[in-house]
C-alpha cells in the first residue's frame, strides 16, 4: 500500500498558529519577544538563512535584529557583542550563524551565549538539562523529529527506536528526548557492525547521519516509521535526505520526506525557543 507521507509543512503551520497565539498573549502582558542574530562575514548561505529567519520572525510577531560584522572581526570583538546582547533585557534569544571565520573559535562563541538565550540549545548547560530531563532549551531539529511523530499520532512510548547518527545537535539530544518518552533507544553510527540488522529491529528509524541515501529499503522492517533528519546536496544541487525515500516508502507505514519534513518545522521551533527563553528569563509560567 505504501507509506503515509508526513507533511512537515502542515505541522509547521499548526506550530506557527500556536506560536502566534502565545506571542500575542505575551504582548498582552507587556512582553515583546525579540531574537538577535549575529552574522560574522558574508558567507552567502548564512546571509540567506539570516534573512529568511527575519521574514519568519515577522510572521509570528517576534522582533528581529541582525548584527553583521566583517569577516576579519577579532574574536574578542564578537565575544564583546555577545556579552552586550546577554545583558540586554529587550533581547530574549541569541543565534550565531555558522560557519564562523576560521580565526574565531566556535566553541568559545557558543559557550559565551547565555544559556537562557541560547535558542540553538548548544550551550553545555542546556545539553546537560536535556540529559537530566530538566527544563532548558533544546536544539530545534531533534524537537522537530519528535513533533512530526507525535502530531502524526505515533505512540513513542514502548517503541524500539534506532537513531542513525550520533551528532551533537541531532543524534545525541534525540536519545534523551526519546528516553523521556519511554522509548527503547539504539544508537547506530559509523562503527556499528551490522547497521541494517539494527535498523530492521526498529519500529521507528530516525536518520541523522548526514549521508545521502544511507537508509535503503532492505534496512527497514515492514510497517516501520521513518523520520529523515538528514540534509545533503544531491548531484544536481537539490536537497536530499539520508533515506532513499521512494524505495523505503514502499515498506514503511509513515515517512517524512526531504524537503518538506523535519526541516519545515525547525525555524518555527527555533522561535518557540525564543518564547521558552523569555518565560524562563522573566520567571513566567
Amino acid at each position: 500500500m505504501g507509506a503515509q507521507y508526513i507533511d512537515g509543512k502542515s505541522i509547521a503551520a499548526q506550530l506557527r498558529a500556536e506560536l502566534k497565539t502565545e506571542v500575542q498573549s505575551l504582548r498582552d502582558r507587556g512582553f515583546q519577544p525579540k531574537l538577535a542574530v549575529v552574522l560574522v562575514g558574508d558567507d552567502p548561505a548564512s546571509v540567506v538563512y539570516a534573512r529568511s529567519k527575519e521574514k519568519a520572525a515577522a510572521n509570528v510577531g517576534i522582533e528581529f535584529e541582525l548584527f553583521t560584522l566583517p569577516s576579519d572581526t577579532a574574536e574578542a570583538e564578537v565575544l564583546q557583542l555577545i556579552e552586550r546582547l546577554n545583558g540586554d533585557e529587550q533581547i530574549h534569544g541569541i543565534l550565531v550563524e555558522l560557519p564562523l571565520p576560521k580565526h574565531i573559535s566556535k566553541e568559545k562563541v557558543m559557550e559565551a551565549v547565555h544559556p537562557l538565550k541560547d535558542v540553538d540549545g548548544v550551550h553545555p548547560l542546556n545539553r546537560g538539562y536535556v540529559m537530566a530531563g530538566q527544563r532548558g532549551l533544546v536544539p530545534a531539529t531533534p524537537l522537530s523529529c519528535i513533533e512530526l511523530l507525535e502530531r502524526s499520532g505515533v505512540e513513542i512510548s514502548g517503541k524500539r527506536v534506532a537513531i542513525v547518527g550520533r551528532g551533537e545537535t541531532v543524534g545525541k539530544p534525540l536519545i534523551f528526548l526519546l528516553l523521556r518518552r519511554n522509548a527503547t533507544v539504539t544508537v547506530c553510527h559509523t562503527r556499528t557492525k551490522d547497521l541494517a540488522g539494527e535498523t530492521r529491529r526498529a519500529e521507528i528509524i530516525i536518520a541523522a547521519a548526514g549521508k545521502a541515501g544511507l537508509v535503503t529499503r532492505d534496512m527497514v522492517a515492514p510497517g516501520a516509521i521513518v523520520i529523515d533528519a538528514g540534509i545533503n546536496e544531491g548531484p544536481d544541487g537539490s536537497i536530499v535526505g539520508d533515506v532513499c525515500t521512494a524505495d523505503v516508502a514502499e515498506v514503511a507505514s509513515f515517512i517524512s520526506p526531504v524537503p518538506g519534513g523535519v526541516g519545515a518545522c525547525t525555524t518555527v521551533l527555533l522561535f518557540r525557543n525564543v518564547i521558552q527563553g523569555l518565560k524562563m528569563q522573566k520567571g513566567l509560567a
